[in-house]
């Protein structure tokens, strides 16, 4: 495999896989958060100050059955602009070849939504023949669709040699923590698996009991394991058809010497508002009417301190509705245990999934962690151990 740190892009057309999946205002369909973008910066740089240009493509949105104005990258054209600090030029499907053959060094040009085309999400070969014969070399820096094999990102490399497909720096990155994290982690390694539902984490959950040292679950998921456990939880979230499995994560967890941490208390309310009612309780004898919305203050200090005490942490996923103000401290008390692990303790903190890296950002915390990955659905499948397209495909 080609390192792009030793690659020469002069003279070169790159074909740049992104993910520019960035969120946009729903009235004006500006950038409202341009993390992504950033992400991919480097990469593109690289690039161009080697003499080559760039092609980028990319997905945005979902849109069903063809091209939909709202979902149109045109859209984030300017941002990206703004960003590389060179005037990117965008061109649709039935532009891109003749603007892909004017490009000139130091020059970007935006392609189009990919998700525009059926055959993208399909795998097509014969699309991603096309789209390989716009360039001369492919970097794949998008690491948030790894998991997905799609044209773009699994099947357009094998038209382009060995020598000439690469991981952008992005990926480089990801992969690099990801390894750090779950192959040799430095011990005592904490996992903090938060969210709603058992089903989505059984199989990481199941991964971690062979790695990790202690294993923290909050959020909705955690009152399954305590119906498991014969625990009264009212009306909060349980999954009735995973209790068995719920029991057999913490008897394998127990039979391996791994410690599952439950939250011990819970802020738990008469309805799931932000003004509703709300108290501390117990999280075993939740009250017939009343459900389970974060984690409580003794929870918070069991967690907190545990966190600190690792050498190694993976959060992934939040420890309650902290979307809502009332319900946010236990997440925040997470987000700012990890900020102390790292900044006091030197451990290595890696950050994964679509609501805790939301949420390290909603608290201002993101420069504080080790590493906030950008893949949500990619970084869980890598830590299941499952092969993912998009980095098979650069590998093969």
């Amino acid at each position: 495999m080609t390192n792009i740190d030793s690659y020469n892009f002069n003279g070169k057309k790159a074909l740049v896989r992104v993910d520019f999946n960035v969120p946009l205002d729903k009235q004006t369909f500006a950038v409202t958060d341009a993390t992504r973008i950033r992400a991919a910066v480097k990469t593109i740089k690289k690039i161009l100050s080697d003499g080559g240009s760039a092609i980028l493509v990319s997905h945005l949105g979902r849109p069903k059955g063809g091209p939909e104005d709202k979902y149109s990258l045109r859209h984030i054209q300017s941002k990206v602009s703004e960003l590389l600090g060179v005037n990117v030029k965008f061109a649709t499907s039935d532009d891109a070849k003749k603007a892909a053959k004017d490009l000139k060094a130091g020059e970007v040009l935006l392609l189009e939504n990919l998700r525009f085309h059926k055959e993208e999400e399909a795998g097509d070969k014969g699309f991603a023949k096309d789209l390989s014969k716009l360039a001369d070399v492919y970097v794949n820096d998008a690491f948030g669709t790894a998991h997905r094999a799609h044209a773009s990102t699994a099947v357009v490399a094998e038209f382009f040699d060995k020598s000439d497909r690469m991981f952008g720096y992005l990926m480089e990155s990801e992969i690099q923590n990801a390894k750090k994290a779950i192959t040799n982690p430095q011990k005592p390694f904490t996992a903090v698996i938060g969210g709603a539902k058992v089903s989505d984490k059984i199989l990481i959950l199941e991964r971690l009991i062979d790695v990790a040292d202690n294993i923290i679950i909050g959020g909705g998921m955690a009152y399954t394991f305590f119906k498991a456990q014969g625990g009264h939880i009212g009306k909060s979230l349980c999954e009735d058809d995973k209790l068995d499995h719920a029991r057999m994560l913490m008897e394998k967890a127990l039979a391996r010497g791994v410690q599952i941490k439950l939250p011990v208390d819970s802020i738990i309310a008469n309805d799931f508002r932000n003004d509703a009612e709300n108290k501390e309780h117990p999280s075993n004898t939740i009250p017939d009417g009343w459900m389970a919305l974060d984690i409580g203050p003794l929870a918070i200090a069991d967690f907190s301190r545990l966190i600190k005490e690792s050498k190694t942490v993976l959060w992934n996923g939040p420890m309650g509705v902290f979307e809502m103000p009332a319900f946010s401290k236990g997440t925040e008390a997470i987000a700012n245990a990890c900020a102390s692990a790292t900044e006091h303790h030197g451990a290595f903190t890696l950050i994964g999934g679509g609501d805790s890296v939301a949420a390290i950002n909603q608290f201002g915390l993101a420069d504080k962690v080790s590493y906030v990955s950008t893949g949500g659905g990619a970084l869980l499948e890598y830590f299941e151990g499952k092969t993912l397209p998009g980095i098979a495909a650069i590998l093969g």
